[in-house]
């Protein structure tokens, strides 16, 4: 991937030494902003940053040593970012009292992620994306959506060797699906590129960095936060619950959406083949896997609901912001008018 430009002196100075081989980083320090606990899921320069240091694990950045993932510096300036990124998020979602069951079973675990995700309160981006929006404004719902849905499953699949028996097989059904039971054309990752390219917008993984806002990528961090560090994959394992089990209803009307755009079935496929299939995967995300999870590993279930109010609350918040720009008939992305 190109590497992308800097939104501040963290960012910036980041940036610069990865251009560099594998070294003791300078000290980098990000800003503070005491007033607003949450204010870390707004911040440009951070989640740039973050961004571009879980990238490392993934596919990398075009002329940056793969080394680099493992520099212990870069790994004390991750954590540095995840500290202020995870205490925003817990400011963003705090638990619901008596939240956890006294009793987690797969049946209780699964219960509370229905009323959970029955309604996250957050806006209606999919009623506006079915009903009202131009071409123009579904063309950056897509570009917003790029970064993660160009490489779609790969974050949560880091749990898959971090499981064991039913748990890690409800998972792996999940992500079969996701990955096309094997044939690269049926890849979901590869569906989605058929719409962008009927949007007419770039397919090149990670073409939209540079112009989506710090809360896009925050919402793509957040499964990188979680899906990095074996001791929070109770907490990944829900955000892909909450994703599984809140897809079926706004996919159908972002194909809906599309459709009243001029989409043809090409185009719309990506949206309606997870209509069809995450039907089925609510019900396995919510019971087979979180819930004999947290019954075999009860110490892990409040972890498994915070992944999943992470999820809800960090996509209601990000949908706020490209309504709020819509709204107010300004783009949704970075340096457009």
């Amino acid at each position: 991937m190109k590497p992308p430009s800097a939104r501040g002196p963290a960012s910036a100075a980041l940036l610069t030494a990865l251009t560099h081989a594998p070294h003791e980083l300078a000290p980098i320090r990000f800003a503070t902003d005491d007033q607003d606990p949450t204010a870390a899921l707004r911040d440009e320069d951070l989640q740039l940053s973050l961004f571009v240091m879980y990238e490392l694990a993934y596919r990398g950045w075009d002329g940056v040593d793969d080394a680099w993932e493992w520099e212990p510096s870069l790994i004390r300036l991750r954590t540095d970012a995840e500290t202020r990124f995870e205490t925003a998020l817990r400011a963003l979602a705090a638990p619901y009292r008596d939240e956890v069951p006294a009793d987690p079973t797969a049946t209780e675990i699964a219960r509370t992620l229905v009323a959970m995700t029955e309604d996250d309160g957050g806006p209606s981006l999919s009623g506006y994306l079915r009903g009202r929006a131009t071409l123009d404004q579904f063309r950056e719902f897509a570009a917003h959506r790029s970064v993660y849905q160009l490489r779609e499953a790969d974050p949560h699949t880091f749990a898959v060797p971090r499981l064991a028996g039913a748990a890690k097989a409800a998972l792996i059904e999940i992500q079969i699906d996701e990955y096309g039971n094997g044939h690269t054309p049926h890849m979901h990752q590869e569906l989605f590129k058929n719409t962008m390219t009927a949007l007419g917008l770039d397919t090149t993984y990670g073409a939209y960095v540079d112009v989506v806002p710090a809360l896009t990528l925050a919402t793509n961090n957040l499964m990188s936060l979680f899906a990095l560090h074996r001791r929070r994959r109770g907490s990944l394992l829900g955000h892909l619950a909450a994703y599984e089990m809140t897809s079926t209803g706004p996919n159908r009307a972002y194909g809906n959406g599309l459709r009243r755009l001029g989409g043809d079935a090409a185009a719309t496929r990506f949206y309606d083949e997870h209509v069809e299939a995450d039907a089925v995967h609510e019900q396995v995300a919510a019971h087979d896997m979180c819930g004999v999870f947290c019954a075999t590993e009860p110490e892990r279930a409040a972890d498994v609901l915070f992944g999943a109010r992470c999820a809800l609350a960090l996509d209601a918040m990000w949908a706020t912001g490209v309504l709020a720009a819509w709204e107010r008939g300004e783009s949704s992305l970075l340096g457009f008018a």
